[in-house]
Order: C-alpha cells, then sequence, then structure tokens
C-alpha cells in the first residue's frame, strides 16, 4: 500500500488517520480506505493540505455522502469540532458506475442521495454494533464494501484495463511519457486517452505529471537534506527549475518554500489553529 502520508502535505495536522486495504469483494473498485477522526477544541481547526491522488473518492459522513472528483491543484479542508469520515479512493473501473463524464466533476464535490450507505457506515462508526475503534473502522469499511459490490457487481474488461492503466502510472517511475505506459500495457496512446477520459477524466500526462509531483513532494519533506536538483532528477524533470514551475503551478509555492513550512509546522506540533494559508 502506498505511504500513509503520501499526497499529505503536512502530516504534523493530521487527527487520527487510517488507512485500511479493500475487502476482497471490491478490490477491483477501491484502491483503499481512509479514515480521519477529529476532536478538536472549540474556536480551533486543523487545516489538511492535500495533493490528492489522481481519481474519484466515496466520502460518508454522519450527516452526507458525497463523491469528490479528481483535483488538478492543491486542496484543503477544514476540521473543526468532533466528527469522522469513511472514504473510498474508487478505481477508474468504479467511476462510469457514477457518472458519464468525469471530466465534468475535476475540482468538484457532489452530493449523493444514498442514505443506505450513510446509515450503515454510521451505524458502525458511532459504535452500535461493537465497542473497540479498531472494530468500528473494521465494520464501517465492510458495510461500504458490502454496498459498493451490490451496486457494481461486475467489471467491465475496459475498466480492468482502466485499473492497470492507473496502476502501471502510479507505482512506475520510469513512466514519464504516455508512449511509455503504451508500450508497457501493449496498447495505443490513443487507447491510453479514451480509457482516461471514460473513468478519470484527466489525461494520462495529467496522471503522470500528478505521481511525481506527489513523489517530489514526499521525498522533500522525508528527506530535508537531499538536494532539490538531486530529487528533480530522480524523478524525471528536466531540472530543478522544471520542479520549481510544477511546484508552484499546483500547490502555490516554491519546493523550497514546502519545506521551510514543513520544518516550521513539525515543531509546532499537530495541534493549534488553522494557519492562515500556507
Amino acid at each position: 500500500m502506498v505511504s500513509s502520508f503520501k499526497g499529505i502535505l503536512y502530516p504534523a495536522r493530521l487527527p487520527t488517520f487510517h488507512r485500511l486495504p479493500a475487502p476482497n469483494e471490491v478490490e477491483q473498485l477501491v484502491e483503499w480506505f481512509w479514515i480521519p477522526e477529529w476532536d478538536i477544541e472549540p474556536g480551533r481547526a486543523s487545516r489538511q493540505q492535500l495533493i490528492s491522488f489522481p481519481a474519484f473518492n466515496l466520502v460518508v459522513q454522519a450527516s452526507k455522502v458525497e463523491l469528490a472528483g479528481p483535483t488538478t491543484r492543491t486542496s484543503h479542508q477544514d476540521l473543526r469540532g468532533r466528527g469522522w469520515a469513511v472514504g473510498a479512493l474508487l478505481k477508474p473501473a468504479a467511476i462510469p458506475s457514477f457518472t458519464g463524464d468525469p471530466a465534468s466533476l475535476l475540482d468538484a464535490r457532489v452530493p449523493l442521495d444514498v442514505p443506505a450507505l450513510r446509515d450503515s457506515v454510521s451505524a458502525a462508526m458511532n459504535g452500535m454494533r461493537c465497542g473497540t475503534p479498531d472494530k468500528r473502522r473494521e465494520l464501517a469499511v465492510q458495510e461500504f464494501a458490502d454496498w459498493l459490490s451490490a451496486q457494481i457487481p461486475k467489471v467491465p474488461d475496459d475498466g480492468l484495463l482502466a485499473n492497470a492503466v492507473a496502476e502501471l502510472i502510479g507505482s512506475s517511475a520510469d513512466v514519464v511519457r504516455i508512449e511509455d505506459a503504451a508500450e508497457r500495457l501493449a496498447v495505443s496512446a490513443r487507447t491510453l486517452q479514451r480509457l482516461a477520459k471514460k473513468h478519470v477524466g484527466l489525461s494520462p500526462s495529467a496522471l503522470i505529471r500528478r505521481r511525481r509531483l506527489q513523489e517530489a513532494a514526499d521525498r522533500s519533506r522525508t528527506n530535508p537534506g537531499l538536494e532539490l536538483a538531486a530529487i528533480a532528477a530522480e524523478f524525471g524533470y528536466a531540472d530543478q527549475a522544471h520542479l520549481a514551475k510544477d511546484f508552484q503551478r499546483v500547490l502555490g509555492f516554491t519546493p523550497s518554500n514546502y519545506r521551510r513550512s514543513v520544518s516550521e509546522d513539525t515543531d509546532q506540533g499537530p495541534a493549534g489553529d488553522a494557519p492562515p494559508g500556507l
């Protein structure tokens, strides 16, 4: 499974956070389930900054269910009070069951009227059927998986191929061009573009760029002594300037500023008011 903090820019600000593997019956529909739980003092907040994975998330909270589309830039959510969420990072194969036009949901969240899913996950998270935190989370994931598998009982072949495309691009650092992915999968670049349009809403090139940026940001945070030029080279950027340009375009700040803010954020610890911006 991907590092628990990859895609999360400031782990020191996290509430209690868990990633759980997808049960077997939805392994072609869900990459993993994620569950944050928080209890924040009145008048305070925790801002979660993300370089989201280029995928859809189906998110259940006590009062609502939302489908969140892929983002094209950094995003954030301010957590206040006490609460929880149970999210499923959806694989491409699941998307046509929720929308015929994934691109229309880029940088968007839409509510879904699915009370059965909301109620069953809420009952599990609120401890109505079992007491320990681990058991509550496991039951919530199982309820979520049962609902999904009933909605999508069979994954078509093009969905499986779309999953393979996303897996290859998301996990292979040597895939830096769409032609690299097409060659590895023995399909045409045009086929990859068609699959990405139907199942993700982003181009294969955009998926590659997002993976590289996530990995570069993660390496910048976890290896503060490593030269940025070396990080740029490691993840296929032409030079440090191109890495900085990608950071600035998507995140709104440079790698150097990011490193500095991470260091300051770690020193301050996880508690505190939501910072003004970044």
